[in-house]
């Protein structure tokens, strides 16, 4: 068997779909301005150093939405989905996945993200399978501002990938191939992990490491 595993923004997408939510929140008038932008803002910049309080931000980034109704969240949902990630979507992005779906291979989208902003973008590039950052929900389904169980961020990645590997009843040494695509250094735990790494449209600190290793490096987008 073998697998492949994509991270989101950066690498299929050109953008940050968690940073241009928030964004999106402006635009709708859900989120103050220039508040809620200075605080998007410098959260993403905690993103970039590589130190994000991940609980902190959700906390945060589901604020201005959480306590809609379930109708306006599905149309705000949609809307982004159709105006700002389609958009950005390129079509060699869109071949890489599916090349390895067409080849039989499992094919999962490992992402930092909320599953509430992912699971329409995984849908997008014809992938079932997302491993995402999970919103904690009530009773009554509810966004509650938490997280469920653990964040698939750094390590996170590694423990969220073994998780579902493991419910989908395999091992990890099942897989006589697994590989991983991303952009970032936040995904070095996950890179490492893998037989076969790719750095995609990697950040400098990145393509360093990579030329350093001999990990291949592919660029989708110019």
């Amino acid at each position: 068997m073998r697998l492949a595993l994509f991270d989101l923004d950066g690498t299929l997408l050109p953008i940050d779909s968690d940073h241009a939510f928030g964004e999106f929140m402006v635009r709708l008038g859900w989120a103050e301005g220039e508040a809620h932008r200075r605080a998007n803002d410098a959260f993403y910049a905690q993103y970039q150093a590589e130190r994000l309080d991940v609980a902190a931000y959700i906390r945060f980034a589901t604020a201005c939405w959480r306590d809609r109704d379930a109708s306006q969240l599905a149309e705000a949902s949609a809307m982004f989905t159709r105006e700002i990630i389609a958009p950005a979507v390129h079509e060699v992005a869109r071949q890489l996945v599916q090349q390895h779906v067409q080849a039989g291979e499992r094919v999962a989208i490992v992402t930092a993200t909320n599953d509430f902003i992912t699971r329409p973008i995984a849908s997008l590039f014809g992938v079932d399978q997302l491993i995402a950052t999970e919103l904690q929900r009530d009773a009554a389904g509810h966004v509650t501002g938490e997280i469920e169980g653990v964040p698939a961020y750094r390590d996170g990645k590694v423990t969220r990938v073994h998780q579902w590997i493991e419910a989908q009843g395999c091992r990890w040494a099942d897989f006589e191939r697994i590989s991983f695509y991303s952009d970032s250094t936040n995904d070095l735990p996950l890179l490492q992990s893998v037989s076969h790494p790719v750095a995609t449209n990697p950040a400098s600190a990145l393509e360093r490491i990579a030329g350093e290793r001999g990990w291949p490096i592919l660029r989708l987008f110019a």
